[in-house]
């Protein structure tokens, strides 16, 4: 399929290039810096942005999509239940 926006640059606040269901994780970075994610469930997703140097827990009601450039979700403390996706 083309695609006719393929000449223009991709900027943070464009549209997803990529959907991907992240696996939150004790150390490991994500598979690519995130536009934003989409928690599945309330409860709290403990996430790193990608300029910071510490964890946060961030609260979240179902369906809720959280604008940042994620680089790390954790395992631990992370009480969603369900696929939490990455749109980069």
């Amino acid at each position: 399929m083309a695609d006719k926006f393929m000449q223009y640059a991709d900027g943070a606040g464009d549209p997803a290039r990529r959907c991907q269901r992240l696996t939150p994780h004790a150390t490991n970075a994500l598979p690519f810096v995130t536009k934003a994610i989409r928690a599945p469930s309330d409860g709290v997703i403990v996430l790193r942005a990608v300029d910071d140097t510490a964890d946060v827990d961030h609260p979240v009601f179902a369906g809720e999509r959280i604008d940042v450039r994620a680089s790390h979700i954790r395992v631990s403390g992370t009480t969603v239940t369900g696929d939490i996706i990455g749109y980069g």
